[in-house]
């Protein structure tokens, strides 16, 4: 309870301090640069040591790549049937199709599961979440602005990401044990994440013009918070018989709302701005709601 009273505290002065004015405009890119920097690679660092790698850490990361090929091919139907325009398709893909599963989804997992779940959290989306948007995402929104990356930028990209070159430090050092003091450390440095993060995201938080753009953000809504992790219940649960504690980070990860990255990514290729922004902000406003449900349905997995 403690946890989910801090995140809700901390969004809340983001909203708070922003109407105020009483933040600078570059505040949010400030302090999502020391969590991608120092907070997200301490946590990547400290908890993937311990990490056991077997046959489920391959469905923990698998996640995210089966909601983004869920989130194309509905989406991609959907544009059809709906004579949705290229842009707007594309913008229901690359948001739609990853969530928040970092910025969000590791202080929400510590809230609802402790710090047992984040080993769990942080692969979902290290090798899940990231991985997509820098292959898939990318790739998809360059088709839908009529570009193309090239395989060299989209490695770059990957390879200069501080927390996945944390990750590969973490993986290197699973056979040496950490000093008590690193440990420590590492774990003094991660604390961090979870209030800037709920900080950031309410100083950026945008509700805009809801009403022009309500049928598609309904869409992609509906299937972010519902459809996307309803799918993979069904597929790890019903199908796999999977069941355990990594499962259920696992499919609270997928009913993550959508990614503030996926956003920018979305705007930087002009593929409907307004929508992608809004799926965010209403995104996340719903998703205490709905993220709360599913962790009651999940939790006899």
């Amino acid at each position: 309870m403690s946890n989910l009273i801090l995140l809700s505290v901390c969004f809340a002065a983001g909203i708070i301090l922003r109407r105020l004015g009483r933040m600078p405009d570059n505040a949010p890119a400030a302090l999502n640069s020391f969590i991608i920097h120092v907070s997200l690679p301490a946590l990547t660092l400290l908890y993937i040591h311990d990490l056991k790698l077997s046959g489920e850490v391959l469905l923990v990361a698998a996640m995210a790549w089966l909601v983004f090929g869920l989130s194309a091919g509905f989406f991609w139907l959907a544009g059809r049937w709906l004579a949705l325009s290229r842009a707007t398709t594309g913008a229901l893909i690359v948001v739609g199709g990853l969530g928040n599963t970092s910025f969000f989804g590791l202080p929400m997992v510590e809230a609802y599961y402790g710090q047992s779940g984040l080993a769990t959290a942080i692969v979902a989306d290290q090798l899940g979440s990231f991985f997509t948007l820098s292959v898939l995402g990318i790739t998809v929104a360059g088709i839908y602005s009529s570009g193309r990356p090239t395989a060299s930028e989209i490695a770059l990209r990957i390879v200069r990401f501080p927390p996945f070159i944390a990750l590969l430090l973490a993986l290197l050092l699973i056979p040496v044990e950490y000093a008590d003091w690193f440990s420590t450390l590492l774990k003094r440095l991660g604390d961090t994440l979870a209030p800037l993060a709920l900080l950031s995201v309410g100083l950026q938080l945008r509700l805009g013009h809801v009403a022009e753009h309500g049928r598609n953000l309904v869409l992609g809504l509906g299937f972010k918070l519902i459809l996307a992790p309803l799918a993979i219940y069904l597929l790890y649960v019903q199908l796999f018989g999977a069941q355990g504690q990594a499962i259920q980070v696992t499919l609270f990860e997928a009913a993550m709302p959508p990614m503030i990255t996926a956003a920018i990514v979305a705007n930087e290729h002009d593929l409907d701005p307004d929508l992608a922004n809004l799926m965010v902000a209403v995104g996340l406003l719903v998703s205490f709601v709905t993220l709360y449900g599913w962790w009651r349905m999940f939790s006899g997995v």
